[in-house]
C-alpha cells in the first residue's frame, strides 16, 4: 500500500504525467465538503510543467474511468485516492488496486490518528479550487439554484486551517497528535478573492495563544469575506476578549460550538459543565446572534442516562437561546433506544421545530401528518412510538423535559436568525 503522497514522481518527471484523484466519500456516500487534502494535491501537481507542458489532473468522476482489461496500460500515471470516513466504501477491485501499490492512499478513513501527512510544500500550497468543477457539472447539469444548494460549499468558499492542534485529545476526535495549538497558515495561502466566504477547519482555535487568536481574527477581517469555524469552538475557553472580538468580526452564519459532557455524578465532568455554562454566559453578555451547539450522543452510553444527558443539554441550550446540533455517534445504533436517538435529532436539527415545539408537540405532530398523508395508516408514526415507548419506561425524564419550549425556557430577548 502506498501511503501519503510522493512528491518526487511529480518534479522528477520527464514528461507530463495523467493525474488521477479519487474522494473515495464523494463517490460513495457523497459529502457536502471538498476533501482539503486533494484540492491541495492537484493543486501542487498542476503547477509542475515538463518542457512548458503542465500535468494533467482531473477528479475522477466514476470508478469506470480507472477500470481497464489491460492492467499493463493503466490510464493514468498516478492516482490518488483519500477517504474522510471510516464507513466509506470502495469496490473491490480498486482495494486491490491499492493492495498491489497502484494507488497512493491517506486520510483519517484509513488512518484514525498517526496516518502519513501531506509534504510541507503540498500541505502549505493554494487549494485546487477548481477541482470538482467538472463532477459538479455533470451531477447539476449546470443548473445554478441546484449548485447553490447542493454544492454551496465547493463553489463559493477558501478553505484552509490557521491554526492546528488541541489540548483536549477527546477520544471521539482524530486531532490527538499535537498537545498544543500552533499557528499554520496565514489565511493568504488559501485565500481565493474571487469566492464569496471562507471557512476554517482549525482544531480548537479557541485554545490558541491570545496574539495568535488576534492575529487569525485580523488576517481574516483583512481578507475582506466573510468567515466561519466549522468545527464546534471551545466555549470552554471563552473570555470577554474572545467574545468581543468574535461578536464584532465578519462571521458568516450561526457561531459554531461544542457541549460535549454532561455527568454531574463525576467531579471531572460536572467541571466540563460548569466552564462550558460559564463560557455560554460570557458569550451572551457579549453576543445575542444566532448560535449553535453540536451535542454529541450516544458516545459515552447508549441508555437512558445518554438520553437524559441529551436532554440536559438541550435545556441548557434553550435558556441560553441556543441551537442544539445532535451528531450521534456509530454507537447509538446499538442502543435499544435508536429510534429516541433519530426522533432528538429530527427536532434539534431542523430549527422550525425546535423552536416552536416541545419534543412531544413535534412527535404528536408528526402523528397527525401521518395520519393525514397515509390512505390506510397502520399504527402510530415511529416518532410518537419511540417517544411513548421512552416515556412509559422512564416517566420522570418524560416529565422533566418532554414539554420543554424554546420560546419558554430562553432567559434572552433575541430572535435567533442566521447571521448575515
Amino acid at each position: 500500500m502506498k501511503l501519503g503522497f510522493d512528491i518526487s514522481v511529480i518534479s522528477e518527471a520527464t514528461s507530463p504525467l495523467e493525474i488521477g484523484i479519487i474522494d473515495a466519500d464523494l463517490l460513495d456516500n457523497g459529502t457536502r465538503h471538498p476533501n482539503l487534502a486533494l484540492l491541495k494535491i492537484s493543486g501542487y501537481c498542476k503547477d509542475y510543467s515538463i518542457h512548458g507542458i503542465h500535468h494533467n489532473v482531473r477528479l475522477i468522476c466514476d470508478y469506470d474511468e480507472i477500470r481497464t482489461s489491460d492492467r499493463s496500460a493503466p490510464k493514468y500515471d498516478i492516482l490518488a485516492l483519500s477517504k474522510v470516513f471510516k464507513f466509506t466504501t470502495i469496490p473491490d477491485d480498486i482495494s486491490q488496486m491499492i493492495e498491489d501499490d497502484e494507488v497512493y492512499v491517506g486520510g483519517t478513513g484509513f488512518f484514525e490518528i498517526n496516518g502519513p501527512v501531506l509534504p510541507d510544500v503540498v500541505e502549505h500550497h493554494m487549494p485546487d479550487y477548481q477541482l470538482y468543477n467538472e463532477y459538479i457539472e455533470k451531477r447539476t447539469n449546470g443548473d445554478p439554484e441546484i449548485k447553490k444548494k447542493r454544492w454551496d460549499d465547493y463553489l463559493n468558499y477558501s478553505i484552509g486551517f490557521t491554526t492546528r492542534g488541541c489540548i483536549r485529545h477527546c477520544g471521539f476526535c482524530v486531532n490527538r497528535e499535537l498537545n498544543k495549538v500552533v499557528e499554520w497558515s496565514p489565511v493568504s495561502e488559501f485565500f481565493d478573492d474571487s469566492r464569496k466566504r471562507i471557512y476554517l477547519w482549525d482544531d480548537n482555535i479557541m485554545a490558541a495563544p491570545p496574539a495568535v487568536f488576534r492575529k487569525v481574527i485580523s488576517e481574516l477581517r483583512d481578507a475582506g469575506k466573510p468567515f466561519q469555524f466549522r468545527q464546534g469552538m471551545d466555549i470552554r475557553l471563552m473570555t470577554d476578549e474572545k467574545a468581543d472580538v468574535l461578536k464584532n468580526a465578519n462571521y458568516y452564519g450561526d457561531y459554531i460550538f461544542a457541549f460535549d459532557h454532561y455527568r454531574m455524578d463525576d467531579p471531572k465532568e460536572a467541571k466540563e459543565v460548569a466552564e462550558t455554562i460559564r463560557g455560554l454566559e460570557i458569550w451572551r453578555k457579549h453576543c445575542l446572534k444566532s448560535t449553535k451547539l453540536y451535542v454529541l450522543v450516544g458516545y459515552d452510553s447508549q441508555d437512558e442516562k445518554d438520553i437524559e444527558g441529551t436532554f440536559f443539554r438541550i435545556k441548557t441550550l434553550m435558556e441560553f437561546g441556543c441551537l442544539p446540533y445532535i451528531m450521534r455517534y456509530e454507537s447509538y445504533l446499538t442502543s435499544e433506544y435508536k429510534d429516541m436517538y433519530i426522533q432528538i435529532a429530527r427536532w434539534c436539527n431542523q430549527p422550525n421545530f425546535y423552536k416552536k415545539k416541545s419534543f412531544r408537540q413535534y412527535c404528536v405532530a408528526n402523528e397527525d401528518y401521518h395520519k393525514k398523508l397515509a390512505k390506510n395508516p397502520r399504527g402510530i408514526c415511529s416518532s410518537l412510538k419511540a417517544m411513548q415507548r421512552f416515556e412509559e419506561k422512564f416517566p420522570d425524564i418524560a416529565a422533566k423535559y418532554f414539554d420543554l419550549r424554546f420560546d419558554e425556557v430562553c432567559k434572552y430577548d433575541l430572535l435567533v436568525k442566521p447571521n448575515k
